[in-house]
């Protein structure tokens, strides 16, 4: 029989004085100059034009997006209240809390905004976003395992790790690594090989597979995810929240992927660009 394994990381990568650097917050700043990489190499296969200004511009955009969706998110879906009567520790990002959904729907919605500035069509930025999205993913599960935060449910399984702290010292199902690996690893292959095809794939066709394979991936792994403590399990006992929103995600993703096969209409950049 194996013997327990122990999570024992620091969540602090260094510090320098009174100033620390948490792994978490690094997460989100390697995941956002990859995606930033990706995103570039995937307009440049497809002849998007997008020089540094329009990067640097589509990349604000969905930060901003990112952080005030992913925090909005939280506050008012998994917040049960709290912050109704606390409202000042809305802005407490140092205390953690952050949506995925919220943070999806933020980039969206920011996206908007720099498809207006860039000129390139909405559906063409979304779909390069959503290539270079799961990395994102990858490092910020990686760093959620870090933290010791939003561990699974209790196994017996010989990978079971121990949290300690409020997760006790019952092994538990290590479901931050789990979505790194499948929401993030997993899904970016299937993207980026989809978007290898020369011409590209119709408008909305990595978005609607992002949404499928993000809602699926998503959902599966909630069954082995500890809940959050304030909300538990919904509708008999089985669903958690993840589920409940995560479903309509893939179901979105369905009508978004039959859109992009009828409407057929090609990835495209600035009006002067020559398709292949």
């Amino acid at each position: 029989m194996l013997n327990n394994i122990y999570q024992m990381l620091d969540p602090v990568a260094f510090s320098l004085g009174p100033f620390s650097v948490r792994w978490y917050g690094l997460a989100y700043v390697m995941g956002f100059v990859c995606a930033a990489l990706v995103l570039w190499r995937v307009a440049k296969r497809w002849r998007v034009r997008v020089d540094t200004d329009s990067l640097l511009t589509i990349m604000l955009c969905v930060i901003i997006g990112v952080i005030i969706g992913g925090r909005l998110g939280y506050v008012l879906v998994y917040g049960d209240g709290y912050y109704f009567v606390h409202p000042a520790e809305v802005l407490a990002f140092n205390r953690g809390g952050m949506s995925f959904h919220g943070g999806l729907i933020g980039a969206l919605l920011s996206g908007i905004v720099a498809a207006h500035v860039t000129k390139i069509p909405y559906l063409t930025l979304a779909d390069m976003g959503c290539i270079a999205a799961p990395i994102g993913l990858f490092f910020g599960r990686c760093a959620n395992f870090v933290n010791g935060e939003l561990w699974g449910a209790p196994t017996d399984a010989a990978w079971g790790v121990v949290f300690g702290g409020s997760a006790g010292m019952m092994p538990r199902h290590p479901s931050q690594l789990y979505e790194a690996l499948l929401e993030g690893v997993l899904l970016f292959i299937v993207l980026y090989a989809l978007s290898r095809k020369c011409p590209p794939r119709p408008q909305g066709t990595f978005l609607g597979v992002f949404l499928i394979g993000y809602g699926i991936c998503r959902f599966l792994v909630e069954f082995v995810r500890q809940p959050d403590a304030q909300i538990g399990y919904l509708w008999g006992g089985w669903l958690t929240m993840g589920q409940v929103l995560s479903a309509p995600l893939a179901i979105v993703g369905v009508c978004v992927l039959i859109y992009a096969v009828r409407a057929k209409k090609p990835q495209q950049g600035l009006p002067e660009m020559v398709q292949n």
